[in-house]
């Protein structure tokens, strides 16, 4: 009767999990197949294979007079970049420092920095633009970076590292020390180095949630004064009809970068995540 059970059980898990997939695979497939098929296939067989292939809707994207395309991709490239640049350094210099401390002061900043994961985004995003407006920064680039520079973006980076940190070996560090090395020279060329699969795994959650943010470049921005590749696509679409063609050709020309980006760096992302998860 338990061996019964026990079957049943395994194949109820089974189910689940492939229901889970499919539930994961189906948008994925319909927005890459979309991508290459006419309005009219698009319509009649949403889930059919794009026969016959053409390429009209990336074409169509990418000659748009407005330049949508480009703009979007390029701000979003720069507000991306620049968020990372700075936003990486900052947070593994902090959390070297913490790693650092011990007792309540450890303690402390670690549940502080947990608030800032604990807070949606959504409801600080009014009172980050009322202070970009009071220092001039509203309405600007700069002001979207600063904004991704704190908040959730910092706290899950903080906590990535400092957990990372764990496994770096102490005598390494305390060798540098010793040889007579400054704390900034410790971290940057000691740390630093040791944290390239933490870096990785920050660097492309964060990269992806920059990318793929609507409300924070709908809001600080403005429609009126500039656009990353997500508020692009809100523009794209019309307001009686939409080409839905040129939307997932868009679409797929937005999701080209990450994707490259994710491959590049693959091998230091899966080492993070199984570092984190042996050692952790």
């Amino acid at each position: 009767m338990s061996a019964l059970l026990l079957n049943r059980t395994t194949r109820g898990r089974a189910l689940a999990a492939w229901l889970v997939t499919v539930a994961f695979i189906v948008p994925i497939y319909i927005a890459l197949v979309s991508a290459f098929k006419s309005q009219s296939q698009i319509l009649a067989n949403p889930l059919g294979p794009p026969v016959p292939f053409t390429w009209e809707n990336i074409g169509n994207a990418l000659s748009r007079p407005d330049a949508l395309i480009q703009t979007g991709l390029l701000n979003s490239i720069v507000v991306t970049a620049a968020t990372l640049l700075v936003l990486i350094p900052l947070a593994a210099a902090a959390s070297f420092w913490i790693s650092e401390r011990t007792g309540w002061v450890k303690s402390g900043l670690i549940a502080l920095f947990a608030l800032g994961l604990m807070i949606p985004p959504q409801v600080v995003l009014q009172p980050i633009v009322s202070l970009l407006q009071s220092v001039g920064l509203a309405n600007s680039y700069p002001g979207l970076i600063l904004s991704n520079i704190g908040g959730g973006y910092m706290s899950f980076a903080v906590f990535v590292y400092v957990g990372f940190l764990r496994t770096v070996p102490r005598d390494v560090i305390d060798a540098a020390r010793m040889d007579g090395a400054s704390e900034l020279r410790v971290w940057w060329t000691i740390v630093m180095p040791l944290l390239r699969p933490a870096t990785a795994t920050v660097g492309i959650f964060l990269g992806l949630w920059v990318w793929n943010d609507f409300l924070n470049p709908l809001f600080i921005l403005g429609p009126l004064q500039g656009q990353t590749i997500t508020t692009g696509i809100y523009q794209s679409l019309g307001q009686y009809s939409t080409d839905y063609g040129q939307l997932f050709g868009i679409m797929f020309l937005a999701a080209l970068i990450p994707v490259v980006g994710y491959l590049v760096t693959q091998r230091e992302f899966i080492h993070g995540l199984m570092s984190g998860a042996s050692k952790g």
